[in-house]
């Protein structure tokens, strides 16, 4: 972790080292929040706590990333608004990049690239 990570952003990383997929929600206005932080965007409030996330969303935006396929291949890049109400930037996998679109219903999982742990999305079909 870099020297610029606040204590927030390391606790969000743990979890997710963990397997645990997480978002913070407001114990004043009980709206979620993403990306992890230390006051509430909505109302300010410092009251925000760990809750599991349903790792359900819509994909609002996708672009595809092309490389040659010695670099890894093609890859989408996806803006997922996820049903508590947040977005969140990822890559649906188990899908070609141009079979992701606008509207597909997603589901998330912890998974591992280049050794760290982040949120990836499959389609309801491609469970991991």
């Amino acid at each position: 972790m870099s020297d610029n990570e606040t204590g927030v952003q390391r606790a969000w990383q743990a979890r997710l080292d963990q397997g645990e997929f997480m978002l913070q929600q407001c114990g004043a206005c009980d709206r979620h929040v993403f990306y992890p932080r230390e006051l509430c965007p909505h109302c300010g409030a410092d009251a925000l706590s760990w809750v599991p996330a349903s790792g359900q969303g819509t994909v609002y935006s996708v672009t595809t990333v092309r490389r040659k396929d010695e670099a890894g291949g093609d890859y989408n890049v996806s803006l997922v608004d996820l049903d508590e109400g947040v977005r969140m930037m990822s890559r649906v996998e188990g899908v070609a990049p141009e079979a992701v679109h606008i509207g597909m219903r997603v589901t998330a999982h912890v998974g591992m690239k280049d050794g760290q742990a982040l949120v990836l999305f499959t389609t309801p079909g491609e469970q991991q």
